[in-house]
């Protein structure tokens, strides 16, 4: 059997221990990320909506950054938000900006659920490692 290439941010938050899941894993020239949310250190959510979105978008960057990746790596893209239609638009027009770039962004699909243990937003990638 082979041993997952499990890829640890440095400040690893404590939701990985808790809920018995790794943050990232490389297999096949690709880094699948876990879906990432608005925890602080201690698993807890930020409470603002706002700052738990960029909060995930920095974890996230946490975990791509200690793969040798970055936002530009990244080729899909699934979000999942609690009331999507409260908070799509500040989602994708002011936080994702902050981190996507320029032109040509990743595939995307957004998904609006009921339930994301504590938190509203979460966001999950596939990213092409470094050769």
């Amino acid at each position: 059997m082979t041993t997952r290439d499990v890829v640890f941010p440095p400040n690893r938050h404590a939701l990985y221990e808790k809920h018995r899941y790794s943050p990232a894993v490389r297999a096949g020239g690709l880094l699948f990320v876990s879906g990432q949310v608005g925890s602080r250190e201690d698993g807890s959510p930020e409470p603002d909506l706002k700052a738990q979105v960029r909060l995930a978008f920095q974890n996230l960057n946490a975990i791509l950054a200690a793969a040798g990746c970055g936002f530009d790596d990244v080729a899909d893209v699934t979000i999942f938000m609690i009331d999507p239609d409260q908070v799509f638009e500040m989602v994708w027009n002011e936080v994702a900006p902050e981190y996507w770039g320029q032109a040509p962004f990743p595939t995307a699909t957004v998904v609006g659920v009921t339930w994301l243990a504590g938190f509203q937003f979460e966001i999950k990638v596939v990213a092409k490692l470094p050769t």
